[in-house]
């Protein structure tokens, strides 16, 4: 009989044969391989992107903020693509306006106008098809173990 919290026999202890223990399972499959040191995060990386504000197109690398859209034919230099464009901000802008431009999605000649980059997940299918740098297989001593730790905070 097991050890148990009260010493009263209950339901579990009726007609119960002796627990046996197994012996170990011989070990038939491929020899584990043993991991030194930590192991190499699958990170996303993060990309510097501009994208239309009507249609959410990425533009292309140096494109050019003057012109328009290549989809949807947008305006690029207007206030929907800037980086001071705020809903909440009196005339809609952060940075100190004197008078409020009416249509915002027209093209304008503000002086404060810089265009709109965001910093977003790299999800693209190129960058996930890459595999990880593999592990040395090498046994690491702990000489190159402080030397990997001490090149960490090198400047």
């Amino acid at each position: 009989m097991s050890e148990r919290k009260y010493r009263q026999r209950g339901y579990q202890d009726t007609g119960k044969p002796e627990r046996k223990e197994r012996p170990p399972a011989p070990s038939g499959g491929p020899p584990r391989q043993e991991h030194i040191g930590p192991r190499t995060p699958r990170m996303v990386g993060r990309v510097t992107r501009a994208r239309c504000a009507n249609c959410g197109t990425v533009l292309p690398p140096g494109f050019d903020p003057n012109g328009t859209c290549p989809r949807c034919q947008f305006e690029l230099h207007s206030c929907k693509q800037c980086l001071h464009f705020d809903t909440g901000a009196r005339f809609e802008c952060t940075e100190p306006i004197p008078e409020r431009i009416p249509r915002k999605d027209v093209r304008n000649e503000c002086t404060f106008f810089a265009f709109r980059t965001l910093v977003e997940k790299d999800t693209s299918p190129a960058s996930a098809a890459q595999p990880p740098a593999a592990a040395p297989t090498a046994a690491l001593n702990t000489n190159s173990a402080r030397q990997a730790f001490d090149n960490l905070f090198k400047k």
